[in-house]
């Protein structure tokens, strides 16, 4: 489970927008850059090489 206090401080390292858990609890997503980021074992991974590009729904998506 993300830490909200945490959540709050973490931005996008390539856009430096907000990041938004994902409805799963899985990514921090990035509407700005249009990347997932993926949470391993609780952590957080803000490695642009690591994250997935957001299809054309997610994009849209809320």
């Amino acid at each position: 489970m993300m830490d909200k206090k945490l959540l709050n401080i973490l931005v996008c390292p390539e856009s430096k927008a907000p990041l938004k858990l994902s409805k799963d609890g899985k990514e921090l997503i990035c509407k700005a850059s249009g990347l997932a980021y993926p949470i391993r074992e609780d952590i957080p991974v803000l490695l642009v090489e690591e994250a997935r590009q957001l299809s054309s729904e997610e994009k849209l998506a809320s």
